[in-house]
């Protein structure tokens, strides 16, 4: 959703979907380019052709703007979570507030107890349970969201 116009930032509510005991995070592609899953600045930044990649561009966490009537922050990380991954579970954790000039980022971990199998998005995008190295690895194109992953309990702690 475009910022133009706005007098103050968007507030977007983010879900961390985890699966615990596997140690993975579940990423979606972004509804334009559904089938891409790289982006070329990631193939340059690592010296490979394309062939070697599988292809990912505009990956995400499930992620959406707060609407009044979700009333609190976590429920319209909820709401994101199953609108565009079939997400279903529970909120276990505030992660982190994050500030860009367009919006302010609410994250949220999500222990993942379901995936539908058809969900209100399933026709736009993919999801993909992905390992924490390689969720910031897709995740780096946005500052804001590998920041918020990075302060997750799936974060190897130094």
């Amino acid at each position: 959703m475009s910022t133009k116009g706005r007098s103050t930032p968007r507030i977007v509510c983010c879900a961390i979907p985890i699966a615990r005991s596997a140690g993975k995070v579940l990423v979606v592609t972004s509804r334009k380019r559904p089938d891409i899953w790289l982006c070329e600045c990631y193939m340059e930044a690592f010296s490979k052709p394309p062939s070697e990649f599988s292809l990912m561009t505009s990956v995400s966490v499930p992620k959406g703007g707060w609407e009044p009537s979700d009333g609190e922050l976590q429920a319209a990380a909820l709401r994101e979570a199953l609108e565009e991954a079939g997400v279903r579970g529970q909120i276990t954790r505030f992660v982190k507030t994050t500030y860009s000039p367009s919006a302010t980022y609410h994250f949220y971990e999500l222990d993942v107890s379901g995936l539908d199998s058809d969900w209100p998005e399933a026709k736009e995008r993919r999801r993909e349970w992905v390992d924490y190295a390689e969720a910031i690895k897709r995740l780096e194109w946005k500052q804001e969201l590998s920041e918020g992953l990075k302060m997750s309990t799936l974060a190897p702690r130094r």
